[in-house]
Protein backbone atom coordinates (compact mmCIF):
# COMPACT_ATOMS: atom_id res chain seq x y z
CA UNK A 1 0.00 0.00 0.00
CA UNK A 2 1.11 3.61 -1.06
CA UNK A 3 2.38 5.38 2.31
CA UNK A 4 0.46 8.41 1.07
CA UNK A 5 -3.26 6.15 1.48
CA UNK A 6 -4.36 6.06 5.13
CA UNK A 7 -3.18 2.51 6.85
CA UNK A 8 -5.70 -0.19 6.17
CA UNK A 9 -8.50 0.74 9.11
CA UNK A 10 -7.86 3.58 9.59
CA UNK A 11 -9.81 6.44 7.92
CA UNK A 12 -9.36 10.44 8.15
CA UNK A 13 -12.34 12.09 8.95
CA UNK A 14 -12.86 14.92 6.60
CA UNK A 15 -14.79 18.45 6.36
CA UNK A 16 -18.12 17.27 5.10
CA UNK A 17 -18.31 13.85 7.49
CA UNK A 18 -17.02 16.18 10.76
CA UNK A 19 -20.16 17.75 11.75
CA UNK A 20 -22.31 14.40 11.95
CA UNK A 21 -18.97 12.59 13.75
CA UNK A 22 -19.09 15.81 16.07
CA UNK A 23 -22.85 15.41 16.55
CA UNK A 24 -22.67 12.41 17.42
CA UNK A 25 -20.24 12.49 20.39
CA UNK A 26 -21.74 16.17 21.30
CA UNK A 27 -24.88 14.66 22.01
CA UNK A 28 -23.17 12.14 24.26
CA UNK A 29 -21.95 15.51 26.35
CA UNK A 30 -25.45 16.87 26.38
CA UNK A 31 -26.92 14.07 27.25
CA UNK A 32 -24.87 12.92 30.38
CA UNK A 33 -24.64 16.58 31.74
CA UNK A 34 -27.99 16.28 32.14
CA UNK A 35 -27.67 13.51 34.19
CA UNK A 36 -24.68 14.78 36.07
CA UNK A 37 -22.25 13.40 34.52
CA UNK A 38 -18.53 14.70 34.13
CA UNK A 39 -16.11 14.24 31.52
CA UNK A 40 -13.18 12.24 32.17
CA UNK A 41 -10.28 12.13 29.41
CA UNK A 42 -7.22 9.21 29.76
CA UNK A 43 -4.57 8.36 27.85
CA UNK A 44 -4.65 6.75 24.70
CA UNK A 45 -2.02 4.19 25.55
CA UNK A 46 -2.16 2.93 28.90
CA UNK A 47 1.00 -0.22 30.53
CA UNK A 48 -0.20 -3.72 28.67
CA UNK A 49 -0.87 -4.51 31.63
CA UNK A 50 -4.16 -2.71 32.23
CA UNK A 51 -5.78 -4.04 29.40
CA UNK A 52 -4.23 -7.47 29.98
CA UNK A 53 -5.62 -7.87 33.92
CA UNK A 54 -9.07 -6.28 32.84
CA UNK A 55 -9.62 -8.40 29.68
CA UNK A 56 -8.35 -11.54 30.28
CA UNK A 57 -5.42 -13.41 28.61
CA UNK A 58 -7.50 -15.22 26.85
CA UNK A 59 -10.02 -12.93 24.78
CA UNK A 60 -9.49 -12.00 21.65
CA UNK A 61 -8.77 -8.67 22.00
CA UNK A 62 -5.94 -9.34 24.34
CA UNK A 63 -4.44 -12.40 22.15
CA UNK A 64 -5.31 -11.04 18.71
CA UNK A 65 -6.37 -7.80 18.37
CA UNK A 66 -4.17 -5.49 20.77
CA UNK A 67 -1.78 -3.14 19.44
CA UNK A 68 1.13 -3.55 21.73
CA UNK A 69 4.71 -1.78 21.43
CA UNK A 70 8.03 -1.04 23.65
CA UNK A 71 8.71 2.33 24.44
CA UNK A 72 12.11 3.50 24.34
CA UNK A 73 12.84 2.81 27.76
CA UNK A 74 11.71 -0.70 27.49
CA UNK A 75 7.99 -0.61 28.70
CA UNK A 76 5.07 -2.45 27.50
CA UNK A 77 2.40 -0.11 26.45
CA UNK A 78 -0.42 -0.68 24.72
CA UNK A 79 -3.03 1.91 22.47
CA UNK A 80 -6.45 1.17 23.98
CA UNK A 81 -8.65 -1.05 22.85
CA UNK A 82 -11.59 -0.18 24.85
CA UNK A 83 -11.92 2.55 27.66
CA UNK A 84 -13.52 1.27 30.82
CA UNK A 85 -9.76 -0.29 31.99
CA UNK A 86 -8.72 3.60 31.54
CA UNK A 87 -11.19 4.70 33.61
CA UNK A 88 -10.76 2.06 36.41
CA UNK A 89 -7.45 3.07 36.24
CA UNK A 90 -6.92 6.75 36.36
CA UNK A 91 -10.08 5.79 39.28
CA UNK A 92 -7.27 4.40 41.23
CA UNK A 93 -3.93 5.98 40.43
CA UNK A 94 -6.05 9.18 41.07
CA UNK A 95 -7.09 8.38 44.34
CA UNK A 96 -10.98 9.41 43.43
CA UNK A 97 -12.57 6.50 45.94
CA UNK A 98 -13.00 9.39 48.26
CA UNK A 99 -15.38 10.64 46.04
CA UNK A 100 -17.95 8.29 45.08
CA UNK A 101 -20.04 8.02 43.72
CA UNK A 102 -18.69 8.84 40.49
CA UNK A 103 -20.49 9.54 36.86
CA UNK A 104 -17.95 9.93 34.53
CA UNK A 105 -18.38 9.89 30.48
CA UNK A 106 -15.57 10.06 27.81
CA UNK A 107 -15.50 9.87 24.34
CA UNK A 108 -11.98 9.32 21.87
CA UNK A 109 -9.88 6.79 19.57
CA UNK A 110 -9.68 3.43 20.31
CA UNK A 111 -7.21 0.75 18.52
CA UNK A 112 -7.90 -2.94 17.74
CA UNK A 113 -6.23 -5.06 15.16
CA UNK A 114 -8.82 -7.12 13.53
CA UNK A 115 -10.43 -7.45 10.04
CA UNK A 116 -12.33 -3.55 8.65
CA UNK A 117 -15.60 -4.03 8.14
CA UNK A 118 -18.69 -1.82 7.92
CA UNK A 119 -19.23 0.77 10.71
CA UNK A 120 -16.03 -0.94 12.46
CA UNK A 121 -12.22 0.30 11.50
CA UNK A 122 -8.58 -0.62 13.47
CA UNK A 123 -9.15 2.67 14.55
CA UNK A 124 -12.51 3.80 15.79
CA UNK A 125 -14.38 6.19 18.13
CA UNK A 126 -15.91 5.37 20.91
CA UNK A 127 -18.56 7.11 23.32
CA UNK A 128 -18.97 5.34 26.93
CA UNK A 129 -20.79 6.71 30.67
CA UNK A 130 -19.77 4.79 33.75
CA UNK A 131 -21.04 4.85 37.12
CA UNK A 132 -18.91 4.02 40.19
CA UNK A 133 -19.79 3.32 43.53
CA UNK A 134 -23.26 2.46 43.38
CA UNK A 135 -24.18 -1.07 44.24
CA UNK A 136 -28.05 -1.60 44.00
CA UNK A 137 -29.82 -1.84 40.72
CA UNK A 138 -30.98 2.07 40.62
CA UNK A 139 -27.61 2.27 38.77
CA UNK A 140 -28.10 -0.12 36.08
CA UNK A 141 -31.68 1.89 35.35
CA UNK A 142 -29.95 5.18 35.31
CA UNK A 143 -27.23 4.19 32.67
CA UNK A 144 -29.61 2.33 30.75
CA UNK A 145 -32.25 5.33 30.61
CA UNK A 146 -29.26 7.72 29.77
CA UNK A 147 -28.41 4.95 26.65
CA UNK A 148 -32.17 5.13 25.19
CA UNK A 149 -31.79 8.63 25.83
CA UNK A 150 -28.52 9.49 24.16
CA UNK A 151 -30.17 7.22 20.80
CA UNK A 152 -33.44 9.55 21.12
CA UNK A 153 -31.94 12.93 20.77
CA UNK A 154 -29.45 10.89 17.77
CA UNK A 155 -32.85 10.20 16.33
CA UNK A 156 -31.85 6.02 15.95
CA UNK A 157 -33.83 4.72 19.18
CA UNK A 158 -36.58 4.01 16.96
CA UNK A 159 -34.09 1.46 14.81
CA UNK A 160 -32.28 -0.06 18.28
CA UNK A 161 -33.71 -2.73 20.15
CA UNK A 162 -32.71 -3.00 24.37
CA UNK A 163 -31.89 -6.70 24.94
CA UNK A 164 -31.39 -7.05 28.65
CA UNK A 165 -30.43 -10.03 30.64
CA UNK A 166 -28.56 -10.72 33.85
CA UNK A 167 -25.53 -12.79 35.04
CA UNK A 168 -26.10 -12.88 38.16
CA UNK A 169 -23.84 -12.65 41.33
CA UNK A 170 -20.78 -14.24 41.73
CA UNK A 171 -22.33 -17.59 43.89
CA UNK A 172 -24.91 -17.45 40.68
CA UNK A 173 -21.80 -17.63 38.29
CA UNK A 174 -20.02 -20.44 40.27
CA UNK A 175 -22.89 -22.83 39.73
CA UNK A 176 -23.38 -21.37 35.77
CA UNK A 177 -19.59 -22.42 35.06
CA UNK A 178 -19.60 -26.03 36.95
CA UNK A 179 -22.86 -26.62 34.87
CA UNK A 180 -21.12 -24.89 31.64
CA UNK A 181 -18.12 -27.07 32.06
CA UNK A 182 -19.90 -30.23 32.18
CA UNK A 183 -22.02 -30.04 29.41
CA UNK A 184 -18.68 -28.82 27.57
CA UNK A 185 -16.49 -31.77 28.46
CA UNK A 186 -19.61 -33.67 26.72
CA UNK A 187 -18.40 -31.88 23.67
CA UNK A 188 -14.79 -31.26 23.56
CA UNK A 189 -14.02 -33.38 20.73
CA UNK A 190 -16.11 -30.73 17.98
CA UNK A 191 -14.52 -28.08 20.05
CA UNK A 192 -12.26 -25.36 18.41
CA UNK A 193 -8.91 -25.06 19.56
CA UNK A 194 -9.30 -21.52 21.34
CA UNK A 195 -12.23 -23.22 23.28
CA UNK A 196 -10.54 -26.24 24.71
CA UNK A 197 -8.02 -23.72 26.20
CA UNK A 198 -10.61 -21.05 27.76
CA UNK A 199 -12.38 -24.57 28.90
CA UNK A 200 -9.97 -24.87 32.31
CA UNK A 201 -9.18 -21.27 32.95
CA UNK A 202 -12.85 -19.37 31.30
CA UNK A 203 -15.69 -21.40 30.32
CA UNK A 204 -17.84 -18.51 29.77
CA UNK A 205 -14.98 -17.08 26.89
CA UNK A 206 -16.73 -20.29 24.61
CA UNK A 207 -19.98 -18.25 24.45
CA UNK A 208 -18.52 -15.44 22.95
CA UNK A 209 -16.90 -17.70 20.14
CA UNK A 210 -16.93 -17.13 16.23
CA UNK A 211 -16.23 -20.32 15.20
CA UNK A 212 -19.62 -22.34 13.74
CA UNK A 213 -18.52 -25.26 15.47
CA UNK A 214 -18.80 -23.90 18.56
CA UNK A 215 -21.48 -21.98 17.67
CA UNK A 216 -23.67 -25.22 17.06
CA UNK A 217 -22.23 -26.82 20.32
CA UNK A 218 -23.36 -23.28 21.97
CA UNK A 219 -27.12 -23.56 20.60
CA UNK A 220 -27.58 -26.40 23.59
CA UNK A 221 -25.88 -24.96 26.38
CA UNK A 222 -27.44 -24.78 29.36
CA UNK A 223 -28.47 -20.78 29.66
CA UNK A 224 -27.32 -18.72 33.18
CA UNK A 225 -30.82 -17.99 34.41
CA UNK A 226 -31.07 -21.92 35.57
CA UNK A 227 -28.55 -20.98 38.05
CA UNK A 228 -29.59 -18.05 39.53
CA UNK A 229 -30.10 -17.36 43.14
CA UNK A 230 -33.19 -15.55 44.59
CA UNK A 231 -30.75 -12.34 45.48
CA UNK A 232 -29.85 -12.43 41.71
CA UNK A 233 -33.64 -12.81 40.67
CA UNK A 234 -34.69 -9.92 42.74
CA UNK A 235 -31.74 -7.85 41.77
CA UNK A 236 -32.81 -8.34 38.09
CA UNK A 237 -36.48 -7.86 38.85
CA UNK A 238 -35.79 -4.38 40.00
CA UNK A 239 -33.89 -3.28 37.44
CA UNK A 240 -36.80 -4.15 34.90
CA UNK A 241 -39.13 -2.64 37.32
CA UNK A 242 -37.09 0.50 36.99
CA UNK A 243 -37.12 0.19 33.41
CA UNK A 244 -40.88 -0.39 33.37
CA UNK A 245 -40.94 3.07 35.51
CA UNK A 246 -39.11 5.06 33.00
CA UNK A 247 -40.34 4.13 30.03
CA UNK A 248 -37.29 2.29 28.49
CA UNK A 249 -39.08 -1.20 26.34
CA UNK A 250 -36.70 -4.20 26.48
CA UNK A 251 -36.75 -7.54 25.34
CA UNK A 252 -35.17 -10.23 27.37
CA UNK A 253 -32.28 -12.09 26.16
CA UNK A 254 -30.81 -14.88 27.90
CA UNK A 255 -28.06 -15.83 25.82
CA UNK A 256 -26.27 -12.84 26.20
CA UNK A 257 -23.26 -13.04 28.25
CA UNK A 258 -20.23 -11.32 29.77
CA UNK A 259 -16.87 -13.55 29.67
CA UNK A 260 -15.11 -12.10 32.31
CA UNK A 261 -15.29 -12.64 35.95
CA UNK A 262 -15.80 -8.96 37.39
CA UNK A 263 -18.78 -9.11 35.56
CA UNK A 264 -22.27 -9.73 37.26
CA UNK A 265 -25.98 -8.96 37.53
CA UNK A 266 -27.08 -6.71 34.70
CA UNK A 267 -26.06 -7.30 30.51
CA UNK A 268 -27.16 -5.14 28.05
CA UNK A 269 -27.42 -3.93 24.41
CA UNK A 270 -29.22 -1.89 22.20
CA UNK A 271 -29.28 -3.25 19.05
CA UNK A 272 -30.47 -2.51 15.11
CA UNK A 273 -31.07 -4.78 11.92
CA UNK A 274 -30.12 -1.84 10.32
CA UNK A 275 -26.28 -2.21 9.97
CA UNK A 276 -25.59 -5.97 8.81
CA UNK A 277 -24.92 -8.78 11.44
CA UNK A 278 -22.71 -6.09 13.42
CA UNK A 279 -25.25 -4.82 15.31
CA UNK A 280 -24.96 -3.93 18.43
CA UNK A 281 -25.26 -0.26 18.71
CA UNK A 282 -24.32 0.48 22.45
CA UNK A 283 -23.40 -1.90 25.11
CA UNK A 284 -22.82 -2.55 28.69
CA UNK A 285 -23.79 -4.00 31.86
CA UNK A 286 -22.31 -4.24 35.26
CA UNK A 287 -18.31 -5.26 36.27
CA UNK A 288 -18.47 -4.49 40.12
CA UNK A 289 -14.96 -6.44 40.10
CA UNK A 290 -12.88 -4.67 37.75
CA UNK A 291 -11.42 -2.03 39.97
CA UNK A 292 -10.89 -4.93 42.80
CA UNK A 293 -8.52 -6.65 39.96
CA UNK A 294 -6.78 -3.66 39.12
CA UNK A 295 -5.38 -3.84 42.43
CA UNK A 296 -7.92 -0.88 43.97
CA UNK A 297 -10.54 -0.79 46.15
CA UNK A 298 -13.68 -2.94 46.25
CA UNK A 299 -15.83 -0.81 43.94
CA UNK A 300 -19.14 -1.36 42.15
CA UNK A 301 -19.42 -0.46 38.52
CA UNK A 302 -21.98 -0.30 35.58
CA UNK A 303 -21.83 1.43 32.36
CA UNK A 304 -21.56 1.55 28.40
CA UNK A 305 -19.69 2.30 25.37
CA UNK A 306 -20.86 3.10 22.17
CA UNK A 307 -19.28 3.41 18.68
CA UNK A 308 -19.39 6.93 16.83
CA UNK A 309 -18.69 5.81 13.24
CA UNK A 310 -21.66 2.96 13.73
CA UNK A 311 -24.09 5.49 15.15
CA UNK A 312 -22.92 7.72 12.36
CA UNK A 313 -24.06 5.20 9.61
CA UNK A 314 -27.21 5.12 11.07
CA UNK A 315 -28.14 8.33 9.99
CA UNK A 316 -27.60 10.02 13.43
CA UNK A 317 -28.73 13.51 11.19
CA UNK A 318 -26.07 16.40 12.49
CA UNK A 319 -27.61 20.02 12.12
CA UNK A 320 -26.33 22.24 9.62
CA UNK A 321 -23.55 24.05 9.86
CA UNK A 322 -24.45 27.64 10.03
CA UNK A 323 -23.89 29.87 7.66
CA UNK A 324 -21.33 32.31 7.25
CA UNK A 325 -21.85 36.33 6.08
CA UNK A 326 -19.23 37.59 3.38
CA UNK A 327 -17.28 40.54 3.49
CA UNK A 328 -17.33 41.60 0.11
CA UNK A 329 -15.43 44.81 -0.48
CA UNK A 330 -15.91 46.57 -3.71
CA UNK A 331 -12.47 48.14 -5.51
CA UNK A 332 -9.31 47.97 -5.35
CA UNK A 333 -8.83 50.64 -2.95
CA UNK A 334 -6.62 49.91 -0.01
CA UNK A 335 -8.76 52.09 2.47
CA UNK A 336 -11.75 49.89 1.49
CA UNK A 337 -9.79 46.92 2.36
CA UNK A 338 -8.35 48.06 5.68
CA UNK A 339 -11.98 48.83 6.50
CA UNK A 340 -13.16 45.71 5.42
CA UNK A 341 -10.46 43.55 7.23
CA UNK A 342 -11.29 45.57 10.12
CA UNK A 343 -14.92 45.40 10.62
CA UNK A 344 -14.40 41.70 9.66
CA UNK A 345 -12.14 41.21 13.04
CA UNK A 346 -14.12 42.79 15.09
CA UNK A 347 -17.28 40.82 13.63
CA UNK A 348 -15.49 37.40 14.03
CA UNK A 349 -14.25 38.89 17.44
CA UNK A 350 -18.30 39.24 18.63
CA UNK A 351 -18.71 35.94 17.75
CA UNK A 352 -20.24 36.06 14.01
CA UNK A 353 -19.04 33.01 11.26
CA UNK A 354 -17.54 35.82 8.93
CA UNK A 355 -16.02 35.06 5.27
CA UNK A 356 -13.36 37.20 3.66
CA UNK A 357 -11.96 36.03 0.45
CA UNK A 358 -8.57 36.99 -0.14
CA UNK A 359 -8.86 38.13 -3.92
CA UNK A 360 -10.91 38.77 -6.98
CA UNK A 361 -13.29 41.03 -8.00
CA UNK A 362 -16.78 41.96 -7.09
CA UNK A 363 -18.39 39.43 -9.33
CA UNK A 364 -16.10 36.31 -8.22
CA UNK A 365 -16.66 37.04 -4.51
CA UNK A 366 -20.29 37.09 -5.28
CA UNK A 367 -19.93 33.69 -6.35
CA UNK A 368 -17.79 32.70 -3.39
CA UNK A 369 -20.73 33.90 -1.25
CA UNK A 370 -23.12 31.50 -3.12
CA UNK A 371 -20.96 28.59 -2.87
CA UNK A 372 -20.27 28.61 0.73
CA UNK A 373 -24.37 29.22 0.98
CA UNK A 374 -23.50 32.61 2.58
CA UNK A 375 -26.53 33.60 4.38
CA UNK A 376 -25.63 37.71 3.98
CA UNK A 377 -23.30 39.60 2.36
CA UNK A 378 -21.62 42.64 3.50
CA UNK A 379 -20.54 44.88 0.97
CA UNK A 380 -18.35 48.26 1.35
CA UNK A 381 -17.09 50.05 -1.69
CA UNK A 382 -15.61 53.74 -1.24
CA UNK A 383 -19.02 55.27 -1.71
CA UNK A 384 -20.17 53.15 1.12
CA UNK A 385 -17.13 54.54 3.07
CA UNK A 386 -17.75 58.11 2.98
CA UNK A 387 -20.90 57.78 4.17
CA UNK A 388 -19.64 55.57 6.58
CA UNK A 389 -22.56 52.51 5.65
CA UNK A 390 -22.13 49.19 4.58
CA UNK A 391 -25.13 47.61 2.00
CA UNK A 392 -26.11 44.04 3.35
CA UNK A 393 -27.56 41.70 1.06
CA UNK A 394 -30.14 39.05 2.31
CA UNK A 395 -29.50 35.81 0.51
CA UNK A 396 -32.38 34.32 0.68
CA UNK A 397 -34.40 37.12 0.10
CA UNK A 398 -32.55 38.98 -2.30
CA UNK A 399 -33.50 42.51 -0.40
CA UNK A 400 -30.33 44.83 0.36
CA UNK A 401 -30.20 47.22 2.96
CA UNK A 402 -27.67 49.93 3.61
CA UNK A 403 -26.69 50.05 7.53
CA UNK A 404 -24.62 52.63 9.30
CA UNK A 405 -21.40 50.81 9.89
CA UNK A 406 -22.03 51.90 13.73
CA UNK A 407 -25.00 49.73 13.67
CA UNK A 408 -23.59 46.91 11.25
CA UNK A 409 -23.34 44.32 14.54
CA UNK A 410 -27.02 44.81 15.63
CA UNK A 411 -28.29 44.67 12.11
CA UNK A 412 -26.94 41.18 11.70
CA UNK A 413 -27.46 39.97 14.56
CA UNK A 414 -30.23 37.85 12.88
CA UNK A 415 -27.55 36.66 11.38
CA UNK A 416 -25.53 35.15 14.14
Amino acid sequence: MSPLQPVRGARDILPENILTHRHVEETLCRVATCYGYSEIVTPVFEFTEVFARTLGDTSDVVTKEMYTFLDKGGDSLTLRPENTAGVARAFISGGMAQKLPLKLFYRGPMFRYERPQKGRQRQFHQVGVELLGVQGPAADVEVIALGAQYLEWLGVLDKATLELNTLGDAESRAAYRAKLVGYYQDHREKLSEDSLGRLERNPLRILDSKDEGDKAINAGAPLINESLNDASRRFFDQVQAGLDTVGVSYTLNSHMVRGLDYYCHTAFEFVTGALGAQGALLAGGRYDGLIKQLGGPSTPGTGWAAGVERLAMLDATAPAAPRPIAMVPAGNSSDVSRRVLTLTQALRGAGFRVDLGYSGNMGKRMKRANKINACAVVMIGEDELERRAATVRDMDSGEQTEVPLDSLQSHLARYR
